[in-house]
């Protein structure tokens, strides 16, 4: 496909080399910013396992990034010494990302506002990235509401893989996950008690500053999320 596309990148250190991911989160943003074809990026956190709500793993993180073209993304995949360091980690996974629908602002940045819309098959997986800035007069009721649709989406039937990912300060919350199917994901966000309950108040308290929802046609392009390639669980 012509035209910009986004990626999603997870990498797991070894216990014991725990330490350097929150070096990395520093030293990896000269090398990235100066990446041939790379438009947008953020270097995460992420919370523990399959938990989206307040969380850390010392040993995880990740990167959302938008690329001129495919050609720029395996470059990157191909030749960055970034890159090249995930393949020595314990764990590393890496989706590309065709946009379905949606949008939005991060940090002040339209980052997707370039791709153009795919059409996603009924049957075939998607991804969903969320992502807000919390006001933090509304911390404490969005960590509240949080912990059930965490417990929620976890036990979402469909449901391939979740993230809970972040970005300093407190209450740069995003979430990345892959549904088997359209349906699956639609059961869990429209028809989810405690999920629909949580909109309605952000809508209704205003509990963001900005925020971001897309959908994504997500194709692997290498590594393991947990030991397996989620979208290799599709049965279509």
């Amino acid at each position: 496909m012509a035209g910009p596309v986004a990626s999603f990148h997870l990498v797991r250190q070894h216990a014991a080399r725990a330490p350097l991911v929150l070096t990395r989160l520093g030293l990896d943003r000269r090398p990235l910013a100066r990446t041939a074809g790379l438009r947008f990026f953020r270097l995460m956190g992420t919370g523990r396992g399959r938990t989206t709500s307040l969380s850390a793993d010392l040993a995880r993180r990740a990167l959302f990034a938008v690329w001129d073209d495919e050609a720029d993304l395996a470059a990157f995949l191909r030749t960055s010494p970034v890159a090249a360091r995930w393949r020595t980690a314990a764990e590393h996974y890496s989706v590309r990302l065709d946009l379905v629908s949606g949008g939005g602002r991060w940090r002040g940045v339209e980052p997707l506002g370039a791709m153009v819309p795919v059409a996603a098959l009924a049957a075939a997986p998607l991804a969903v990235l969320t992502r807000a800035d919390v006001h933090a007069r509304s911390w404490r009721p969005f960590l509240a509401a949080g912990r059930p649709v965490s417990d929620a989406v976890q036990a979402a039937p469909g449901l391939l893989a979740v993230a809970g990912v972040g970005e300093a300060p407190l209450g740069r919350q995003a979430t990345f996950s892959l549904w088997r199917d359209a349906a699956a994901l639609e059961r869990f966000a429209y028809a989810d008690a405690a999920h629909v309950a949580v909109v309605r108040r952000t809508r209704a308290e205003g509990w963001y500053g900005e925020e971001l929802f897309a959908r994504f046609a997500p194709t692997t392009l290498e590594g393991t999320w947990d030991g397996v390639d989620p979208l290799e669980l599709n049965p279509g």
